[in-house]
């Protein structure tokens, strides 16, 4: 990577020299008086840097008229924040979540050119003659620069600014993440927009969409490092599509605030990002399960006949959906007693068949003064007003409504507590809708609407893009009261940075062609490195009529979802897994049960996502950084950190080019073994799809089961597969629901594996309080390179075992096993 660029010049050669002393010697209207007499503003640059000031971790730079702020937040996490008349906004963020970041060290150096505030990994150098801003790792090698000096441009029809920040762009760097954006997943050459945005049947390259998450992560000569613009105004960002050698990222109002977030792993970077905006909470496990919705299931006996087709056809479902058709006219948190005269009795009898129950859930409230949510909201004033005083009102399913100010923290809290009759009932899960917020014929909100903000004020241009987020929480919060020792299940459609902190979100209203599996895969992929793991796609496409191809192939990718659900319109021909004849039935029913048989795998996945901060999907470019060629694969992705996933995304395909990275892989179906760092040619009948396993890796299997916990079973499977190198896997087990693991009663259980030539040797370490059901694994170990001979388990010679005609060996063992040696 070059040290040098024309305009960094003198931070990157005057960064050596005597540290002086800082000085607090400040003139007056720096921060003591900011109220700054001057011309009206067009578009003004920051200038020269007259003076500064240090406070702890916070340093303040000025222009005379401008301050800027840096601030450190940990070894990797530098924020940058820029005030045009030196007034800092209210420090306050929906999207940050508390967290200890561990600084280890900071340093402050000055010279006649640069200011530089350093931690041990990461400095940020000001330039005094322009105000350009760097950030330069430890070796002294320039990561992210400013291309222009920050600037500003004030808004004279709503006040404030509009504020612009400008980096350079290198030849050869890439940028990724941004939430939902459906286009190439690498983001260079892009234009685009974050304001939320109902866009029913979208299409490639439409924008803006359905949440707003102002970060990406840039990627240049093998080193990483994340931007997070935390403003909730809509906001534009240029990935060197104007100029080849610029990004831009700026906003209609706020501050310009944000953070630099460092590598040099693109992986690192997620992290952090996480440790800044949160995670998913641990989700319960039957949530991980297959999920039917349609729009609409109704009345009761279609709901029911539903889930005992489910159950006669042996196909594996955990959760129905109901539309906004189980309402009373659509009034939320009502249902129709012509369609469902007993929701409770009908809960009951589908939760005796192991199915839990979501239902929908709108911002929208009715205006009808006979209506019991409308008049209480009115009462407490707890709907939005507009600039005038009046309420905002829009039509929307029910008719005119209007609109509760989730902003409002009493707002929330009154959300919450709505659900006690539904959660009563029986309902498990709650999956808000319509959320952006979305208005028939307007789209949203004007701008004038007045929000709350958690008292810190705001028109609908600074809370638009937050507002679902803050529904969604108020739904999450009000479950976890409602439902005592169960965590909540939600699911959302519009968000911002920090939504992973209270539901999972599927990509909305997608259309069922192959253009749209393609983007289904591509748009999960860049969900999760943007912090919402929890993600998924309408299978089979939410409106139009796909074939049983299409369906089958998109059920073979939900599979590998982190979310697998199946969602269509009304206007369309109904589909479930059985709806396209007996020899696509058989197929999905048979990718479902893998669904089913590999929640264990997919359970620890979100476990290493909560507690460690990993993704649950991974681009190949993750995996492997420093080949330039895998910055632009979107196909191929990491499910967890074991499995790779290459979907089939064209009609007729008997066969697909798939790269694996570099190590030993093997093909899931067929056990062979293959090489990485290369393309293979691999099958890809109807009946499968390509999925590799990582050397090294023990991946834990359930038995099939028609519904999560539906049978006690002996032994659980653990399928490892050989390899020549350390390698080591995580298992993590608990209760499946409630929160006795955050006291401790769960098991995180570490397998060490490494085999030569003529011995394998698998250890086994545990963490935890918790007691599974079954007493003993069942091993599958494939990739020998010799017959086994003798079988030791923690010193004791095993005799039962068995090998096949493909060297296959299969041996029982206790669960709390340490140590299995075996030899030829």
């Amino acid at each position: 990577m070059k040290k040098e660029k024309d305009t960094l010049a003198k931070q990157s050669n005057n960064l050596s020299g005597n540290k002086p002393e800082v000085s607090d010697d400040l003139k007056p209207q720096f921060l003591n008086n900011p109220i700054i007499s001057a011309p009206p503003i067009t578009k003004q640059y920051l200038k020269a840097v007259i003076n500064h000031k240090v406070e702890g971790k916070n340093f303040y730079f000025t222009d005379g008229t401008a301050t800027v702020q840096i601030q450190v937040l940990s070894d990797e996490i530098i924020r940058v924040r820029m005030a045009p008349q030196s007034v800092f906004l209210a420090d306050f963020s929906y999207a940050i979540s508390p967290f200890d970041h561990r600084i280890s060290h900071i340093d402050f150096f000055e010279n006649n050119e640069v200011y530089k505030v350093s931690t041990t990994m990461v400095s940020c150098v000001v330039c005094k003659e322009n105000f350009l801003i760097s950030f330069v790792d430890n070796q002294d090698r320039v990561i992210s620069a400013d291309d222009k000096s920050m600037h500003y441009e004030e808004n004279a029809d709503f006040g404030g600014y509009y504020v612009y920040c400008s980096k350079i762009c290198n030849p050869h760097e890439n940028f990724f993440a941004l939430g939902d954006k459906p286009t190439n997943f690498n983001l260079r050459g892009k234009r685009l927009n974050l304001w939320n945005t109902d866009t029913y049947a979208f299409s490639r390259n439409q924008d803006p969409l359905y949440r707003s998450i102002p970060f990406y992560i840039g990627l240049n000569e093998g080193i990483s490092y994340g931007i997070f613009f935390d403003n909730t105004f809509r906001t534009h960002f240029d990935f060197a599509h104007e100029k080849s050698n610029r990004v831009s990222f700026w906003a209609d109002g706020g501050e310009l605030n944000y953070y630099y977030i460092h590598g040099p792993q693109m992986i690192d970077v997620v992290k952090r990002y996480h440790c800044l905006t949160g995670t998913h909470e641990m989700p319960p496990m039957w949530a991980l399960g297959y999920h039917q919705c349609r729009w609409s299931y109704y009345p009761e006996a279609k709901v029911k006949n539903l889930a005992d087709t489910f159950r006669e056809k042996k196909i594996p479902c955990d959760a129905i959906y109901l539309d906004i058709d189980y309402m009373d006219g659509y009034r939320c948190f009502t249902w129709d007693k012509r369609y469902f005269p007993d929701p409770k009795g009908m809960m009951q009898e589908l939760e005796a068949m192991g199915f839990k129950t979501v239902v929908i859930i709108d911002p929208g409230i009715k205006v009808d003064e006979n209506y019991w949510v409308y008049k209480e909201g009115k009462e407490h004033n707890y709907f939005c007003r507009r600039c005038d005083d009046y309420f905002m009102e829009g039509n929307v399913w029910p008719g005119r409504c209007q609109f509760p100010d989730f902003t409002n923290p009493k707002v929330r809290d009154w959300w919450g507590g709505l659900f006690k009759e539904l959660v009563e009932a029986g309902v498990d899960g709650i999956w808000n809708d319509m959320n952006e917020p979305a208005v028939f014929g307007s789209g949203t909100f004007p701008d004038d609407v007045r929000h709350n903000f958690d008292h810190y004020r705001g028109s609908h241009r600074k809370a638009h893009n937050i507002y679902g987020m803050q529904m969604v929480r108020a739904t999450f919060q009000g479950l976890k009261k409602q439902q005592r020792n169960k965590r909540p299940f939600t699911i959302t459609r519009a968000g911002y940075s920090g939504v992973q902190r209270y539901a999972s979100v599927w990509t909305g209203d997608n259309i069922a062609t192959w253009e749209h599996l393609k983007l289904n895969n591509i748009m999960c992929q860049r969900l999760s490195i943007s912090g919402i793991s929890f993600c998924g796609a309408d299978i089979g496409g939410f409106t139009g009529e796909p074939d049983g191809e299409l369906f089958t192939r998109w059920i073979q990718l939900g599979v590998f979802s982190p979310l697998m659900r199946a969602h269509s319109a009304g206007d369309t021909k109904e589909r479930e897994p059985w709806s396209f004849g007996e020899e696509y039935e058989k197929i999905c029913r048979r990718f479902i049960e893998l669904r089913y048989q590999l929640l264990p795998y997919l359970y620890t996945a979100f476990w290493q996502h909560q507690r460690h901060q990993l993704p649950v999907l991974r681009p190949v470019v993750m995996l492997e950084q420093d080949n330039q060629i895998n910055h632009f694969r979107e196909d191929e992705f990491s499910f967890g950190d074991k499995i790779l996933i290459c979907p089939v995304l064209e009609p007729g395909v008997n066969s697909r080019k798939v790269y694996l990275p570099k190590g030993n892989w093997y093909n899931f179906f067929t056990n062979e073994k293959m090489d990485g760092g290369k393309e293979h040619v691999v099958p890809t009948p109807i009946d499968s799809m390509p999925v590799f396993i990582k050397a090294g890796s023990v991946i834990p299997l359930y038995p099939v089961m028609q519904y999560v916990n539906e049978i006690d079973f002996e032994a659980l499977t653990l399928k490892t597969y050989f390899s020549d190198k350390p390698a080591e896997s995580v298992v993590y087990e608990d209760e499946g629901d409630g929160f006795g693991y955050q006291q401790g009663v769960f098991l995180e259980k570490r397998f060490n594996v490494n085999g030569t030539n003529s011995t394998f040797i698998m250890k086994q370490r545990i963490e935890g309080l918790y007691s599974p059901q079954y007493d003993k694994y069942h091993h599958f170990i494939y990739g020998l390179p010799f017959r086994a001979g003798r079988i030791m388990v923690d010193g004791n010679e095993l005799k039962q075992y068995s090998v096949d005609s493909k060297n296959r060996l299969s041996f029982k063992t206790s669960r709390d096993f340490h140590t299995i040696d075996i030899k030829s």
